[in-house]
């Protein structure tokens, strides 16, 4: 644990994504038909819920349900299991996403490192 810092501070601060700012390289970069990652709850329906700001993203409707659930079945929160499953699964996947998306990008800038130090030595 805290390899990453490492990376990102002393060894490889060049080839390093900083995951703050938007990435470098075009996400369709090396992809024909890459589909654009989308909201399925709208901000109406993420106010209406009173969703905090922190938890907005693409997960959101599944909060939507599992806080709906909780409310609806109060003294027994432990019936919103399966709600409660689909969040946490969906938090998972979009954590793999991420996690792809900065190694994709790292990978991108070792590559451009790459060819140009070829390019430099040719």
């Amino acid at each position: 644990m805290g390899a990453h810092l490492v990376k990102r501070y002393i060894t490889e601060t060049d080839t390093e994504p900083d995951p703050r700012k938007k990435f470098e390289f075009d996400p369709n970069f090396g992809f024909e038909d890459r589909k654009e990652r989308v909201m399925i709850a709208t901000q109406e329906q993420m106010n209406l819920a009173q969703v905090p700001l922190e938890q907005r993203d693409y997960c959101a409707h599944y909060l939507i349900k599992l806080m709906k659930c909780k409310r609806d079945s109060y003294p027994n929160v432990i019936a919103c299991k399966k709600e409660r499953h689909d969040w946490d699964y969906c938090q998972h996947q979009d954590y793999v996403m991420r996690m792809k998306e900065y190694e994709r990008e790292r990978r991108l800038q070792l590559r451009k490192k790459r060819i140009a130090a070829k390019a430099e030595a040719a």
